[in-house]
Parts: C-alpha cells; structure tokens; sequence
C-alpha cells in the first residue's frame, strides 16, 4: 500500500506541484500580510519575506528549490513518458536501464541516451534493433528540445509521425526505418530546418510527402518500402548522398536529379514516368473549351517566328555590307567613338575601322600606344593589329573585365586576352608591374605574353589553355572526366608551391594574386594545373613601390585574402562543390557540418568510394579551415601550407607504394 502511495504522490507532485509551485509561493506571500504589523508598513518588496512566519520557510525553500529545476525535471518526465509507451525485447530493465524518475538521463548515462560536453542536455537518443514495441510517442520525445539524433531503426514500434514532430527544432538525424509506423507524414515535417539525414524506410505510411524543399541541408532522404503516393519529394538533388522511395505509390514525371541516382532508387512505383524509368509520360491535355485559345497562340507563335526569320535575314544582308570586324574591335570602336577628338575625322577609312587601342594613349606626357610582347619565345613577331583582325570569341564576363579566345594565323596560334576596364592605375605603373611579374617565373603560374595599356583600359594576352579551369572539372566538367583523391591532392600541393613562390618573391613589391579561385586555376596539355591572372586585381589603394621594403595594409591583407582563397578551393577540392549554390555558403556549411561532429559528410562521396584515406582527408579539411579563419591574423602563410599540404602528399605516395 506504501508503494502505491508513494506513485501516486510522485505523480502528484510532478503534474500539480512543479507546474504551480510558482502561484503558491505568491499566494504564501499574500496570506502573511493580515498576521503581522510589519506587513502594512512601506517595505521593498523584497524584504517581505521577513515578515513570513518561521513555520513557512522549509515549505518556502522547497518550492522555490524545485521551481529552478523544473525544466530539467519536465525534460526528464518527457522522455520516461516516451519510453513508457514502448516494451523492450533485448534489453532488461535493471538498474543500468535507466529511463526513470529517480536518475539522471546525462549522469547515470540512460542506455542510449547521449548528452552534451556538460552533461546538461540530452542531444542523442539511440536505441535501434532493442526489439521495441509499442506505440511511438514523438510528443513525448520532443520534449527534449535540445535532441538533435533520433534512431529507432529496426524495431517493431507501431503508431504514426505526430505533428509534435516539429518540436524537435534542432533535429539533424531522424530514423526511423524498420518499424510498423503507419498513417501520414506531418506537415511539421517541414520545420525541421537543420535536418540532415531522414529515413522512414521499411514502414507503413502513406498520403503525400510535405514539401520540404525549405530544408537545404538535407543529404540523405529514404522512404523506400512504404505506400506514399503523390509526386517525387522536391529536393535538391545535387546536394543529396542517398536517395530511395522505391516501392511506392507515387506517381507523375522524375525531376532531374543531376545524374546522381539511378533507377533503383525509383523502381516499385508504376505511376512514375521519365527517362530513368524508360517510361514516356502521358502529354498534358486541355479541355475542348480552351482550343480557340490554343488556336490563336499557336497561330501567333507562327507570325512572329516568320517576322523573327525575315530581321534576321535582313541583318545578315547589312551586315555583309558593312567591313568585318571581331569581337574585340566592336566593343573598343564604341569606347573609341566616345573619346574620340576632331584630329581622328582627317584619318583614313582603315584607321577609322580600328579601335583605340591602335591609336596613341598620352599620360602625363608619356605614350605608350603599343603593344609590348614580353619575353615569348613563339610571340615575338606579334603585333596589336594582329590581334584587331583576328576572329574573337568571346569566353565570359566577370565584374572586373572580359576574357576572349583569339586564333591567329589560320589556327595556329590560339591566345587568351583579358580585357580590364576602370583599374586606377597609371600606364607606367602598369608595365613596371607587368615586367616585375614576368621576373617571377613559376612551371604552375600562367605567364602574361604580351599586354597593352591605355587611359580607358588595360589588355593581357596569355596562351590559351586547352583543357579548361578546375571549377569545369569539379562542377561542371562536360567531357565526363572526374579527378580522384589523388589527383585532387596533386593540384591542392602544386598551387600551394606556386602561390607560396610568389608570395616569397613578390612579398616586398605587395603584388599578391588577388582573385584567387577555383576557375583562375586552368590545366595546360598535360593536365598540369597553373595559377591564371596573377597580380591582375590589386586594391584600388595599393601602389607598386620597386625601392619600398614595406607593405602597406591593403598589399598585407591582399596577401591573407589569397590564402583565405586557397583555403576555399581546398574546399571545392574536398566536397566537390561549388563555392555557392542555392544560396548556401561553402565555407558555412562545411563549419555547420563540423560543428555537429558529422565531418566525414562534408567529402565528395566519389573520393570515399575510390577508397581515399579518411585520415588525410581530414588532415586537409584541417588544413582549409585554418586557412579561411575569420582572423586573417591566425592565418598561416603560404610557405607553412605548402609544408603541411606536401607532408600528406608524401604519407599518400608512400602508402600507395606500400606492398
């Protein structure tokens, strides 16, 4: 009978006591004042509790003691209210069982439970293949808010997903594959933001999957083997590891999913159409009151396609009347027209038809109008007009300038000019820079061959790469090659050399690279990988100074901004992913992912199935994020990266030669 009673109280006291101790303290207070004289005069408030009877303390303290652990205590209730609803198969519940009022979930470690650093949150519950039963109580779970695990993997638990779900804001990892949960997904399913990895597989749901597109973290989704229908989840696809809802109902076309997921992860679902299923879906139908209007935009369509084909006829014919011109000398004609004094009316009809860059470029008295080839041994005999008449194409745009693909000499000779407008700095500044540059000579460092200067703009001429930047071969890579971890590594260490060689011999001259990224690093022939546009984006305040042994702090932070650059490409090498998509911030997420102690999800998943070494792996994530640390201060500088990037180089050379 004494047992009974004393459930009864601790039940008592945990739903009534705890949750009003508060107003009972108050009402305590209050019911003091009429018993004694002291109550009435113009005391603080908070010296009324003198006035309370002595008799009232110890019950004052007791609730004033249980009043400040009650969060902790409610987290507790929770999560023994959750396993109350399950029976465990596996496991006996003895003493080291846990999951009661009388211990601690942190302290006396509840089995499966996981706590934080301090042991004052619970942020993991485990408890997968313990052959539990019963009813599965996500309100109850929830209460912990602080979860961030939750794994109940191939049990027998029954029940349904409760909208109580989204009370478990800081929910990473959800599983629950391997039960018998039936009934339909929550719409709370969506406010699980932080989510990363999501598995309901082997279950009984059914209905449609929320739309949970707002989730931009998630890497693994698995719904196999249930009876969901609908439409395929939106998800990002590029940014996804697993993905599975085989064995469904859904239905309607496959969205694209980059070419990371095969038709496995969609087989089991007749409704389903597309290429991957080699299945051609139905063409939409309209109704047969919308057939005029079909009519009339069909018939419109026709009309101005025909007016589209008659301009484009009638600009080629005045096209053809008028001289030939490349790209370049297009966009330099409409520059030089708008700078253009009374002297150049006198001129020729050939000279009219060149650009400015052709003509005479004064600057504090001193010309520089031509074309100065540096030392190339295969361009020495070229010359700015050759460059004019030569066919251009143009290969993009960026905030600093255009680059163009020039082919000279019937095909020949193929160059890269870069074109860059509003750079504040004189002509002369210009070529001494350009000459200090070509002094400092590296095998990986693309050399400039020839470059211009004028008030208006600077041209660099450089031989073309045939083989395309490293961000093609990361991200977008149309020949379908792929670079392995070792290749990876190879590039990671000879940048590294390469930028370290010219910080050291460019350091007194405050000429760091200055736009350091992952498509300024192109591959020669041999596939070898060479810094392009060193030197081309220095700060609007940093002056080149030959006889200067100082840096000033735009040149010093020029220098931290390409190793915090580097550390960013070490990244993409990493991950396999672009700097920015769909507005998520690599660096950001790669520090998240650390930060939640799931690192090996941050590596291209390619690497880890060629066999790579997750501990150097690691050793280079290490390496990057020392690199991108906010404090450019804590930075280390190039020479020390080279070291440290060469040191993993040489232990991945001497494994591989391992018998």
């Amino acid at each position: 009978m004494w047992a009974l009673r004393l459930v009864l109280f601790c039940l008592f006291y945990h739903q009534y006591v705890v949750k009003y101790a508060p107003l009972f303290v108050s009402f305590l207070l209050k019911q003091a004042e009429p018993d004694y004289p002291c109550a009435h005069l113009p005391f603080a408030a908070s010296s009324r509790m003198n006035c309370v009877s002595i008799r009232m303390l110890p019950v004052l303290f007791f609730f004033l003691f249980h009043v400040s652990s009650s969060e902790d205590e409610q987290v507790k209730a929770s999560l023994v209210a959750f396993m109350d609803k399950l029976a465990v198969g596996n496991v006996e519940r003895n003493q080291s069982w846990g999951w009661n009022m009388s211990s601690d979930p942190c302290k006396d470690k509840w089995i499966g439970v996981s706590c934080d650093l301090q042991l004052k949150s619970v942020r993991k519950v485990v408890l997968d293949e313990l052959n539990l039963t019963g009813v599965l109580d996500i309100d109850s779970a929830c209460g912990a808010s602080s979860l961030s695990v939750f794994s109940l993997n191939q049990n027998n638990v029954v029940g349904s997903i409760s909208e109580g779900m989204g009370n478990c804001k800081h929910l990473t990892h959800l599983y629950l594959g391997g039960n018998q949960i039936s009934g339909h997904l929550p719409e709370s399913l969506k406010q699980l933001s932080n989510l990363k990895r999501f598995d309901i597989s082997n279950n009984n749901l059914s209905g449609e999957v929320p739309d949970i597109s707002g989730i931009s973290g998630l890497i693994t989704f698995l719904a196999q083997n249930n009876q969901l229908s609908g439409e395929v989840p939106n998800l990002d696809f590029s940014n996804l590891l697993q993905f599975n809802i085989s064995n469904n109902n859904f239905s309607g076309p496959i969205p694209d999913v980059k070419g990371r997921f095969s038709a496995d992860s969609f087989s089991g679902n007749p409704g389903l159409c597309g290429e991957l299923v080699s299945r051609a879906c139905p063409p939409t139908t309209q109704k047969s009151e919308d057939s005029s209007a079909k009519h009339f935009f069909i018939y419109s369509g026709y009309a101005v396609l025909g007016l589209i084909v008659l301009l484009f006829i009638a600009f080629k014919l005045v096209r053809k009347s008028k001289p030939k011109q490349d790209i370049l000398a297009v966009e330099a004609d409409t520059s030089r027209r708008s700078n253009k004094t009374s002297s150049t009316s006198s001129k020729s009809k050939i000279t009219e038809n060149k650009s400015e860059y052709s003509l005479s470029s004064v600057e504090n008295g001193a010309a520089l109008s031509s074309l100065i080839v540096l030392t190339s041994p295969t361009e020495q005999g070229l010359r700015f007009e050759d460059l004019l008449q030569a066919p251009a194409e143009l290969l993009g745009r960026g905030k600093h300038g255009s680059l163009y693909k020039v082919v000279l000499d019937n095909g020949v000779t193929t160059l890269a000019v870069k074109r860059i407008r509003e750079w504040s700095i004189t002509s002369e500044e210009f070529k001494r820079r350009m000459e200090r540059l070509d002094q400092a000579r590296h095998p990986n460092v693309l050399p400039a061959v020839a470059f211009y200067s004028s008030k208006q703009e600077k041209l660099l001429v450089y031989e073309y790469q045939p083989n395309g930047s490293l961000f093609r071969l990361l991200h977008g890579s149309e020949t379908g090659q792929a670079l392995d971890w070792e290749s990876r590594l190879n590039v990671a260490a000879s940048v590294a050399e390469a930028l370290a060689f010219m910080h050291e011999e460019l350091g007194d001259d405050g000429i760091a690279h200055g736009n350091l990224k992952s498509t300024n690093i192109l591959f020669n022939q041999n596939m070898d990988p060479c810094i392009s546009e060193y030197g081309l984006m220095a700060s609007q305040h940093q002056s080149f100074h030959p006889q200067s042994n100082k840096l000033n702090n735009d040149a010093h932070g020029s220098f931290k901004a390409d190793i915090s650059g580097f550390g960013v490409i070490l990244l993409e090498l990493l991950t396999g992913k672009p700097v920015q998509a769909n507005g998520i911030d690599l660096a950001q997420w790669v520090h998240s992912v650390v930060t939640e102690e799931w690192t090996v999800e941050v590596f291209d998943k390619a690497m880890i199935s060629q066999g790579a070494s997750e501990e150097r792996l690691l050793n280079l994530l290490q390496i990057a994020l020392k690199c991108i640390n906010p404090n450019p201060y804590e930075r280390p500088n190039m020479n020390q990266v080279a070291l440290m990037i060469n040191t993993l180089k040489d232990e991945e050379d001497r494994s591989g030669s391992d018998p």
